[in-house]
């Protein structure tokens, strides 16, 4: 079995993917400093409470375990907190990332998949957005994201190391056996937000913004469910083996606006929200919605996942039975 070094695999994305591995006979070894994640006992895989900026716990992890490969969620991940504190993205998105890529290269582990983000395209210049589309953050969270896009490509050129990073439009959902799901605090995404307030967890859910130049002047995203990122990333440690730097999208290549996710979730849980219009936040680019093309036709990935009504389902039962506990 290979040995799958995954930070932040304690996170939401990244459990799912170490879910994923152990289902693909990978073992994981989840490292993650718990900041924004949670311990969750998956039976195969191996977890430490360690810190990218601790260079001996990363050192440690490449001493003890023979690294076949490794995959990069760790990273703090609001777009209005990193506008508000840049100085924290920049210092915990690049220095403490570029500690797990120097004991890569030191300890000669050549692989990596890298958790980017659709945010290092900014305001979109088209409907639908393809890899090649410019690059310009609206945001230093996405800033962050690219920078170390440029980074992975100069160490594949001057060390050899093979990178996919993965450009994710909206990760949303929950397992389909609803062990595993989304949970953040506090709680910014819109499907959860939306859900919360169906339950009534939470008074009220915020329409951030309704003066976007959209069909109804909600934001549109695009809604990729998180098993679809999962074995993304799982198909993608194959690809790899071939000496690589290559960015992908991982959307559906549609989108649906915060208008139709109150729709959906009003629909699933059989319940009115209660919705408050709030001003529009800093950095929020009007549409993201992904060109998917470019995977597709490079490995055997599509989304399993492209009905609204499935992908807030899975989310909506998660919350339901998690709550009801």
């Amino acid at each position: 079995m290979k040995n799958i070094l995954v930070t932040g695999g304690a996170g939401y994305i990244g459990s799912h993917t170490v879910k994923e591995l152990i289902h693909q006979w990978f073992h994981p070894i989840i490292f993650d400093n718990l900041e924004n994640g949670k311990v969750i006992n998956q039976s195969g895989s191996e977890f430490y409470q360690w810190d990218l900026r601790n260079i001996e716990d990363i050192e440690g992890t490449f001493i003890k375990y023979s690294i076949d490969a490794v995959i990069h969620f760790a990273a703090y991940a609001s777009v209005p907190d990193s506008v508000d504190f840049p100085d924290k993205y920049y210092e915990n998105n690049l220095n403490w990332w570029l500690n797990l890529l120097n004991a890569m290269n030191k300890y000669k582990v050549k692989k990596i998949i890298f958790s980017s983000s659709a945010s290092v395209y900014g305001e979109p210049q088209s409907e639908r957005i393809r890899e090649d589309h410019p690059k310009n953050p609206t945001n230093p969270y996405g800033h962050t994201k690219l920078l170390f896009e440029q980074i992975l490509h100069w160490y594949h050129i001057a060390y050899g190391i093979s990178s996919i990073s993965f450009r994710y439009f909206c990760a949303s959902g929950a397992s389909k056996d609803g062990s595993l799901g989304e949970l953040h605090t506090p709680e910014t995404h819109v499907i959860p937000c939306a859900i919360l307030t169906a339950l009534g967890i939470r008074k009220e859910f915020n329409i951030y913004g309704d003066n976007f130049p959209t069909p109804d002047g909600t934001g549109i995203r695009d809604f990729i469910h998180v098993e679809d990122l999962a074995s993304a990333h799982v198909m993608g440690l194959q690809k790899l083996d071939d000496n690589i730097c290559e960015q992908f999208n991982l959307g559906i290549g549609k989108g649906f606006s915060v208008k139709e996710i109150i729709e959906s979730v009003q629909r699933i849980s059989g319940n009115q929200l209660n919705t408050v219009l709030s001003p529009r936040r800093k950095g929020d680019p009007s549409i993201l919605i992904a060109e998917n093309q470019k995977i597709m036709s490079f490995m055997d990935w599509k989304p399993q996942y492209i009905n609204i009504d499935d992908i807030v389902s899975t989310a909506f039962q998660f919350f339901k039975k998690y709550y009801e506990n």
